[in-house]
């Protein structure tokens, strides 16, 4: 029997397709338009004999014409592929296509690799149809976006172009675990019970199931049935072969057609979409890649901030003059069009998109900010501060600081079972269980076990574009346990807001296909990814930086056991320590971009280290 996701969860994810309110401006008013020819309910054969359900939209006229595909779970039927009609105004025949074992289509949903096969063989079958020309193109967000890249490396010589959205580029790394390790139990688990509750039983509306044990029968509690798909992910935690054979990374050399992508700063799969362009740019591929403020869902407006009306681009008719540019134009005319790499980004703060040709940016200088305290970081209430200057060297504005005294360690204790709550960030994939973006810190850092060290006000605007990275020496009192890092604005009044953070798995702090625990209370240098983005901290604004071990439940509890996470269900309290003396220069390493005339960037150094930062 198929497994249909709850009718409301259609509703909620067609918004991310591309809302209508991104798109009803440049579709206007087609009342003078002739109406589409609409061909209902065809069957598409692929090569083992399944056939898919579509639905065909043609412009009315001679034809034939090129076609743009979109392939979806979430039933092409759904109220949010309405908004792919606006191609066919433009002159594009539009094929709307349940994946396999979805709607109207046979067969097992199953890996993600299957999409590229079908992919390919519904490529084949709509260049043969009458109305066709031959050439292709797909359009489509999230799991739509990641179909687009695996019918790419199938190389089919009719597909001319993809523009993948908020897809990223990894199974492990975008939609499984975090590049520390740990994993995103509420992308996952909340994803697969709204599309995989059994129709005889009632979707749950509460997340209590996040807080089961063991994490590996999880599905249960959800779901009421066993889910091979959660219990994979959960029976692979590291990066093994499992996860290589379902990346699209490792595969980009393969991918020829030109590519427009898009994705968001508060998105989970931000690193991974920023991650294709490097690599597809590194090899002078036709890449051209925007990055926006906003969340798996671009419409959804953030309580705390407003990124002003330049925000959200014109997405439809971007991808309309991609199409244009590679599916209409003759092949002499494609072939004499030098190409550069292009990725435009959103500056929040300013709130202006600019130019760039590389990620991350070529004149970034990587400056760290050192953490420093008297041993009494605990909570906003305390005594951490950020130091432009390590320790022993003069720094102004530390008034916390002793004459002479020798930064003493922090330490806090983590208890999984009164984890610190996620509050913000780049969450997946229902806003309203897991609401997203720079949401303020405050009830976080009213809290024993969150350590917070803050600069002093700004004197000029500081521009941060790039990887954020913690530099930590660290102990513990667990052989394997999790440390978090956030970084935060703190405007003049006091609020406190996110703008990216990261999570690492201690065990995974070498290499996430080589679990190595770690010596109680032995001091150790790890490196937190705290993720990316493109922010101006204004004058007067101070930085923060908030050290914890949990974000729950965006990232599964460590239950600070060296067995598998999955199995375990002894809930182990942690003692944590994090040093920040001149033999251990803790320190959170900022993307700096300078001020430029010719970049455009809004940002002005305050007395800042010119050099790649160095920790030892």
């Amino acid at each position: 029997m198929q497994i249909k996701p709850n009718f409301i969860f259609q509703i909620a994810f067609a918004a991310l397709l591309v809302p209508a309110s991104v798109v009803v401006a440049q579709i206007g008013s087609r009342r003078s338009e002739p109406p589409i020819e609409e061909h209902l309910g065809l069957s598409i054969p692929m090569r083992d004999g399944i056939h898919l359900a579509a639905d065909v939209f043609l412009p009315r006229g001679s034809g034939p014409w090129p076609a743009i595909l979109v392939r979806t779970p979430y039933s092409r039927k759904s109220y949010g592929m309405r908004s792919y009609r606006y191609f066919v105004y433009r002159q594009y025949a539009v094929v709307l296509e349940d994946v396999r074992g979805r709607y109207g289509s046979q067969g097992v949903f199953g890996s993600i690799d299957q999409e590229g096969a079908d992919g390919s063989d519904t490529i084949n079958w709509i260049a043969a149809q009458p109305w066709s020309n031959g050439r292709v193109a797909m359009a489509g967000s999230s799991y739509l976006g990641m179909a687009q890249w695996w019918a790419a490396v199938e190389n089919n010589p009719h597909l001319a172009a993809i523009t993948p959205m908020d897809a990223g580029d990894d199974e492990y790394l975008d939609r499984s675990y975090s590049p520390g390790g740990a994993l995103q139990l509420g992308h996952r688990l909340i994803w697969l019970t709204q599309n995989f509750t059994p129709p005889s039983a009632v979707r749950r509306r509460d997340t209590a199931y996040l807080r089961h044990l063991p994490l590996l029968t999880a599905d249960e509690a959800a779901v009421g049935t066993v889910l091979p798909q959660w219990r994979d992910i959960l029976n692979h935690p590291s990066y093994d072969q499992y996860w290589r054979k379902l990346s699209i990374r490792d595969q980009l050399e393969r991918v020829q057609v030109p590519v427009l992508s898009f994705g968001g700063w508060f998105d989970a799969y931000a690193e991974g979409d920023l991650d294709a362009f490097s690599r597809l740019a590194a090899q002078g591929k036709a890449i051209e890649t925007w990055i926006g403020p906003w969340w798996h869902n671009p419409a959804l407006k953030f309580p705390t901030r407003d990124f002003g009306p330049l925000a959200i681009p014109a997405i439809r008719s971007k991808q309309a003059a991609w199409f244009d540019r590679w599916l209409k134009r003759s092949r002499e005319d494609r072939n004499a069009d030098l190409f550069r790499p292009t990725l435009h980004i959103f500056v929040m703060g300013p709130n202006i998109w600019r130019e760039e040709h590389e990620w991350p940016l070529a004149r970034t200088r990587y400056t760290p900010l050192y953490l420093a305290s008297n041993g009494r970081a605990n909570s906003a209430s305390g005594d951490g501060a950020l130091l432009w200057k390590p320790l022993g060297e003069p720094n102004p504005g530390r008034s916390h600081e002793r004459p002479g005294a020798e930064d003493s360690p922090d330490t806090f204790v983590y208890d999984p079972a009164n984890p610190v709550p996620t509050t913000g960030g780049a969450t997946c994939c229902d806003s309203r269980l897991l609401p997203p973006g720079p949401l303020e810190q405050t009830r976080v850092e009213e809290r024993q076990d969150v350590l917070v060290y803050t600069s002093a006000p700004l004197a000029h605007d500081l521009e941060v574009t790039g990887p954020v990275h913690a530099i930590l020496y660290v102990a513990t009192s667990a052989n394997d346990t999790d440390f978090t890092a956030k970084l935060v604005d703190v405007e003049p009044n006091g609020r406190p807001l996110l703008v990216t953070d990261g999570i690492l798995r201690l065990r995974y702090r070498v290499s996430l296909n080589r679990p190595l625990f770690v010596k109680r209370n032995k001091p150790y240098r790890i490196d937190i990814d705290a993720g990316v983005t493109s922010y101006v901290f204004a004058a007067g604004h101070r930085i923060r930086l908030e050290v914890a071990s949990s974000n729950f439940p965006r990232f599964d509890r460590n239950l600070n056991s060296t067995r598998p996470n999955a199995l375990e269900t002894r809930l182990t309290i942690a003692r944590q320590t994090v040093f920040h003396d001149a033999r251990h220069p803790s320190a959170v390493i900022l993307p700096v971009i300078p001020a430029s005339s010719t970049s455009g960037a809004p940002a002005r150094g305050r007395d800042i280290p010119n050099e790649r930062a160095h920790i030892p």
